[in-house]
């Protein structure tokens, strides 16, 4: 049987059991992953999986089963228990469901990728983390660490209503750090972010980071930022660098408009949303400057696809425009619900996990700025980037920040490092604040998002560029 066969003896088996809709998703992933410290390479991990999971609709209620066997019988027995736990479901009252019509797309979408991340030899890659790491403990980083991920998934997605879809999207980054220890002090400098730099592509990504070339920079700045002046307590204007921005847009913006956590069918990690529907279309979210999109078809970035797990084909969208907000992360039934004519935003982490609402590449539309411009127009303030901590309420609405490094600026120019620093702000009045963005955009990954009981693991995309926003309050602690 191929995979296809066995989705579709999956659906049938569900259709015959009572479902009046139902879809199948047969998943092989595979994963790799390095780690080095001083030198020395720690860990090494390599995993295979493959199984079907099956959702079924029964009356109001959804049923979802996975099994670990690609055989047909196994398909079956999914399908029909699936529609059984939907049968169960229905019986507990509530609205009907209903989902937002898509097109029955067939075809094929895989991930650009020049060199295949797999078939680079281990002892390649091992060198590589071998010598950034190295060199960093050469140039004063008490612990210096590095590592790589690599994810290759094919899936093949069929549904009731005639979906035959397949997608192979390989997924790999990588990145370093210097750790120093101080008096009574501990500093971190990473490259390119805390977590490693992460996109739909090949083996190139990481070679383009040339992670070698910075390990000697992260590890004295680290030791500098030891000695350094706390960053100043107050309120001034503040300067995030894109990498920091990417975080900002994740947890304040991107995690605020998936459209489960709006109905308040979503509670884990961190709690619901503050958005209020009503509000669709009307509320000021932030300055004219902002302009958030959803675009799941950025070549390259890791929120990227070409159907999402419900089918719907990937489509850019507007969350934000010039400053007001318009749109949301949706799935069929959600949508449907909320009376939106959209969905294109589910996924799931594996093939035993059932889809959900998931944030794709959520990002800042370019400003028409630079950096070195926004320092040059501010008299007195802070630019800060990486991020070191996070803490965001379960509305996402109040938060504070923490960053690896940060600047002191004074008349237009960049002086003195400062070391902790801190920010804090209410979401739509922090973006309501941003007079300044730069057109010096990344799509930084974010392979680590967490959502979900029992938890899953989202990759996601945020294109991002420095910003300054004014009023801000700084050096927060405690």
């Amino acid at each position: 049987m191929t995979e296809f066969d066995v989705a579709t003896a999956a659906v049938q088996a569900a259709l015959d059991a009572g479902a009046r809709y139902a879809d199948a998703r047969v998943m092989h992933r595979r994963y790799e992953s390095m780690t080095a410290r001083n030198g020395e390479i720690e860990s090494v991990t390599q995993d295979e999986s493959a199984g079907v999971g099956v959702r079924a609709l029964v009356g109001s209620g959804w049923g979802f089963y996975a099994v670990p066997d690609l055989s047909a019988t196994a398909a079956r027995t999914a399908g029909e228990r699936a529609a059984r736990i939907a049968a169960a479901s229905g019986r507990v009252a509530g609205p009907g469901s209903k989902l937002v019509p898509i097109p029955a797309s067939t075809g094929s979408w895989s991930s650009p990728c020049a060199v295949d991340p797999l078939s680079v030899p281990l002892s390649d890659k091992g060198d590589l983390l071998v010598r950034a790491t190295r060199t960093s403990q050469e140039h004063g980083a008490d612990q210096a660490e590095g590592l790589y991920q690599i994810w290759d998934t094919r899936k093949w997605f069929v549904s009731s209503e005639g979906h035959r879809i397949d997608q192979h999207i390989r997924e790999c980054g990588a990145g370093i750090s210097a750790t120093v220890i101080g008096d009574g002090e501990t500093q971190r400098r990473s490259y390119p972010s805390y977590r490693g730099q992460y996109g739909t592509q090949g083996w190139e990504l990481v070679d383009g980071l040339d992670l070698t070339a910075h390990a000697a920079r992260i590890a004295e700045e680290a030791r500098e930022l030891v000695t350094a002046p706390l960053c100043p307590a107050g309120e001034t204007t503040l300067i995030l660098g894109g990498e920091q921005m990417a975080l900002q847009i994740h947890e304040s913006v991107g995690h605020a408009i998936e459209l489960d956590r709006i109905l308040g069918w979503e509670a884990a990690f961190a709690g619901t949303s503050w958005l209020d529907l009503e509000q669709l279309g009307a509320l000021r979210y932030g300055s004219e400057l902002m302009n958030i999109t959803i675009d799941p078809t950025i070549p390259g970035a890791l929120g990227s696809f070409g159907f999402d797990d419900e089918g719907t084909p990937a489509t850019r969208r507007d969350a934000v425009r010039e400053g007001r907000w318009v749109g949301t992360l949706a799935g069929r039934d959600s949508a449907a619900i909320a009376g939106l004519d959209y969905a294109g935003s589910v996924r799931a982490d594996g093939w035993a996990r059932l889809p959900m609402v998931r944030m794709t590449n959520v990002g800042l539309e370019p400003g028409p700025h630079t950096l070195d411009e926004m320092i040059a127009a501010t008299d007195d303030g802070v630019l800060m980037d990486l991020n070191r901590s996070w803490s965001i309420d379960d509305k996402r609405l109040n938060f504070q920040f923490g960053c690896e490094i940060g600047w002191e600026i004074k008349n237009g120019r960049r002086g003195r490092m400062l070391r902790n620093p801190t920010y804090t702000g209410i979401g739509p009045l922090f973006w309501r604040s941003m007079d300044m963005l730069s057109s010096e955009t990344v799509a930084w990954g974010t392979p680590n998002c967490g959502k979900g009981q029992p938890g899953q693991i989202g990759h996601t995309g945020h294109p991002a560029a420095p910003a300054r926003f004014t009023g801000v309050r700084v050096g927060v602690r405690g």
